[in-house]
């Protein structure tokens, strides 16, 4: 089954006093910290829920995570040197621990190294606010109890309770729960894909014989082009990839030719663009429908590729 991460976004409203809290936009971008449970098992490629503790406020598909460092400041209960207490809205003693279960007023501080995580989501964003209440993310997830930000739930719940509200499920996400063609690799002389003759086939079922890039070509010439690194993943995703004919596939494997993945153009680089065979289809729409997840692997390709072409 998929996982879904419900986290928990709540901007000026936080409780929690241990810091000074984080820059998210909810439709844009998630950050935190390895001082934060779960910190290190969210991924690029998984699907991310935001929620204010009242309602979920969007979905979408992590796109990439960057990962860096910094000297943070941490804030204590001087009594206990715990960062367990939360703000309060009367009295002068404005926070209370809940370690000591006692009220106090002034919170010390120190700094602390950390390593810091900021997700992108943007490409896929799905708004889905007030489609769920905060109770019912609270039940979905897999510990319904935890006052974790970063929650994980079954994608299969989180889907049904979505389609019993009447949510327009969001193309990003609606095919997670589909299976995954078996991946991996197995031994021989050389590596070999697995699963790759049913992955070429789910394609041509979907596509037909269609190169995303040129159009109508015999099935013979096609062949399966995933739009995200292989080597990586080692799975195949549904919808994870084109047909593509031959010298396209492996242009668009070296990043000679990419797609712009806000525009769904094509964008042939310098090095091949004075060919007629491949410069005339420089800024060509594709002659497939892009859905969401492929433009977040698209985005994917076009950073690595055209940050360092210039076109």
């Amino acid at each position: 089954m998929s996982t879904v991460w419900f986290v928990l976004a709540v901007g000026g409203e936080r409780q929690h006093g241990g810091n000074d809290g984080y820059d998210d936009d909810p439709s844009r971008h998630y950050s935190w910290d390895d001082t934060v449970p779960q910190h290190g098992n969210i991924a690029a490629g998984d699907v991310i829920a935001l929620w204010d503790k009242k309602t979920l406020l969007g979905m979408s598909v992590i796109e990439k995570i960057d990962v860096g460092s910094m000297v943070k400041k941490v804030y204590f209960h001087e009594a206990c040197g715990k960062a367990d207490f939360k703000s309060l809205k009367t009295g002068d003693l404005r926070w209370w621990c809940n370690k000591c279960e006692v009220r106090f007023g002034e919170r010390r501080s120190r700094d602390r190294f950390t390593r810091t995580y900021r997700s992108h989501h943007s490409r896929g964003w799905q708004d889905m606010a007030g489609r769920l209440t905060g109770q019912q993310i609270r039940g979905l997830c897999d510990k319904p109890r935890s006052q974790h930000s970063m929650r994980p739930a079954r994608w299969e719940k989180v889907r049904a309770a979505l389609e019993e509200a009447g949510a327009t499920m969001p193309a990003a996400v609606t095919d997670k729960a589909r299976a995954v063609i078996r991946g991996g690799r197995r031994p021989a002389t050389v590596q070999v894909r697995d699963g790759q003759g049913p992955f070429r086939k789910r394609l041509l079922e979907d596509y037909g014989e269609v190169c995303a890039f040129s159009g109508p070509t015999p099935a013979a010439a096609l062949e399966a082009a995933h739009l995200y690194s292989f080597a990586d993943d080692s799975e195949h995703h549904d919808y994870g990839g084109f047909l593509l004919r031959r010298d396209l596939h492996r242009l668009f494997d070296l990043g000679h030719i990419a797609v712009n993945p806000e525009t769904g153009r094509l964008d042939v680089g310098k090095t091949v663009r004075d060919y007629p065979l491949y410069g005339d289809l420089d800024g060509r729409e594709l002659t497939v429908e892009l859905r969401t997840e492929q433009r977040v692997w698209l985005g994917a390709h076009w950073d690595k590729h055209r940050a360092i072409e210039e076109n």
